[in-house]
Parts: structure tokens; sequence; C-alpha cells
């Protein structure tokens, strides 16, 4: 009778070792996509006319900040294409989503990180060369 309760125990503890095996198998052939990013195939897919339009849809959370970080200056999240400052979010208005590679998003810590201390609310970075080539990562 003992030798059996082990068999059963044995047995299911090979079973569970099984399916935990199979369970992190898949999780690591299921990629995540990246929040920060938005393609080319994404932009042509849904037609939008502006760089506004698209991140509007697509990653509207990108267009405003999160609080306010001084009482005198308030922060804008900057939009920069090619490595040159346009300005706010309103400039995503004037930039032809045809013209466009990618669109990366760089939260505060980052863009201060990178483009100094006046950029705490973020960065939206448009590129019109492909990621290979630009990507400021």
């Amino acid at each position: 009778m003992r030798s059996r309760f082990q068999t059963v125990v044995a047995c299911g503890l090979f079973a569970l070792a099984s399916a935990c095996a199979q369970a992190s198998g898949n999780t690591a052939t299921t990629e995540r996509p990246d929040r920060s990013l938005i393609t080319q195939e994404q932009l042509v897919a849904a037609k939008y006319l502006t760089a506004y339009d698209a991140v509007a849809a697509l990653r509207s959370n990108w267009l405003s900040t999160r609080g306010p970080d001084s009482f005198q200056n308030q922060s804008q999240v900057r939009v920069y294409l090619d490595s040159n400052l346009l300005g706010g979010v309103d400039a995503l208005r004037t930039v032809a989503v045809t013209t466009i590679s990618f669109i990366r998003h760089f939260d505060g810590i980052a863009a201060t990180a990178r483009w100094g201390l006046d950029h705490g609310a973020g960065v939206i970075y448009l590129s019109t060369r492909p990621a290979s080539v630009t990507d400021p990562d």
C-alpha cells in the first residue's frame, strides 16, 4: 500500500513538473510588443494623416504630462524629428505619417538622461530613417 502511494505521488509530481516546463516554454516564444515604439507598419495599416493622429490613436498617454514638476514652469512633452527639436506636442500635427519610419517614446527619466533637465515630461522621437540606422537606444 505504501509503494502504491509513493507511485501516485511520483506520477503527480512528474505531471506537475512537465506542465510547468511546458508553460515556461510557451512564454519564452511569446514576444511582448514594445509599448514605447510605433512602427511604420502600424502607421501604414491604419492610414493616419499626421503623427499626432497616430500617437493620439495608438498611444494617447504619450501626449500628456504625468503631473506638475515645478510651480513656476510646467514641463511639456518635447518632440524631436531625427535629433532636431521641433517643439511641443502640437508639432506632431505638422509631420506627415508617410515620412516617418518609427516613433519612439522616452519617459521623463530616459529623456532627461539623454537630452537634459528640461525634458522631465518625456520625449516623442520621430525618425525618417530605419530603426537600425538611427534608433537612439
